[in-house]
């Protein structure tokens, strides 16, 4: 028969060789984000500027595939090359520090989440739980990959009324995907195909993308917000009028064509309403 020792001995390894475990995979995944984080940056950082306006370089003459003369303006590259030549190749790394410290909040945060999930996996409130913990691990974390969605944004609108459309833009989304996932998942796939569960697995991904185009113009409404009226030039006319709300910015960017001002790269074109002006 073993003695006490020896049946609590193996507890306490396995509890010691846990936490560096633990530790190792969030540094880990500290460096993974901080890298991704370093060269999504630049894209970032020029879809900002595009989102409040910035326009330093003239529109250029082309044609539809139709034949129709119309005018673009500089694509990521070319707006890339300018900020470049004006302030160097560090200039696209403006504004990284914070995302960093962003990504490690994030980091820290998401590794508690896990914790608390773990708690409650042998419960009674597993189910309810469990998913309301995953899909705001999910939104919390993953948000860094779809346009630079970090907590240091959300301090920013808390004192801003772009919070509201932040808000309602967040829930929008998260509504639409899950709800338009689970039908997919529940009617459209067939159980006899071999490669059900994986299609499933990428369902909401895929909803993601679809649902984040048709939420964009609230993100583009918050983030102007947050530079509105702030001291800034981008701010303030004559580049920006001051905005009484949120409605009152959605309905300036809806008159002039603008409700979807940055979420292209490549091959933007100068809305109707501006050529007209």
């Amino acid at each position: 028969m073993e003695s006490p020792e020896n049946l609590h001995g193996p507890a306490v390894g396995v509890g010691q060789d846990a936490t560096p475990t633990t530790v190792d995979v969030d540094t880990a995944v500290f460096l993974l984000g901080a890298g991704v984080t370093t060269l999504t940056h630049p894209l970032l950082y020029v879809k900002l500027l595009i989102q409040v306006g910035h326009e330093p370089l003239p529109p250029t003459v082309g044609t539809t595939m139709f034949g129709r003369r119309v005018l673009y303006l500089p694509g990521f590259f070319s707006y890339a090359q300018h900020i470049v030549k004006v302030d160097g190749k560090r200039g696209l790394l403006r504004g990284l520090s914070p995302r960093i410290v962003s990504s490690a909040i994030s980091t820290v945060v998401r590794s508690k989440v896990k914790q608390v999930d773990v708690l409650f996996k042998n419960g009674e409130q597993q189910n309810s739980l469990r998913k309301v913990v995953k899909e705001w691990d999910a939104q919390l974390y993953g948000q860094d990959f779809q346009g630079g969605r970090s907590c240091w944004i959300l301090c920013c609108l808390c004192v801003c009324s772009g919070l509201i459309p932040h808000v309602l833009g967040e829930v929008l989304f998260l509504w639409c995907c899950n709800l338009l996932a689970h039908f997919i998942n529940t009617y459209a796939v067939d159980e006899s195909l071999s490669q059900a569960s994986a299609v499933r697995s990428y369902t909401k991904f895929v909803m993601g993308i679809a649902v984040s185009v048709l939420t964009y113009p609230f993100m583009l409404v918050a983030d102007l917000m947050v530079v509105n009226n702030c001291g800034l030039a981008a701010g303030l006319p004559p580049l920006s009028p001051v905005f009484s709300s949120w409605l009152h910015c959605w309905n300036h960017l809806s008159n002039k064509g603008h409700l979807f001002r940055g979420s292209s790269f490549f091959f933007r074109r100068v809305p109707l309403t501006s050529i007209e002006d």
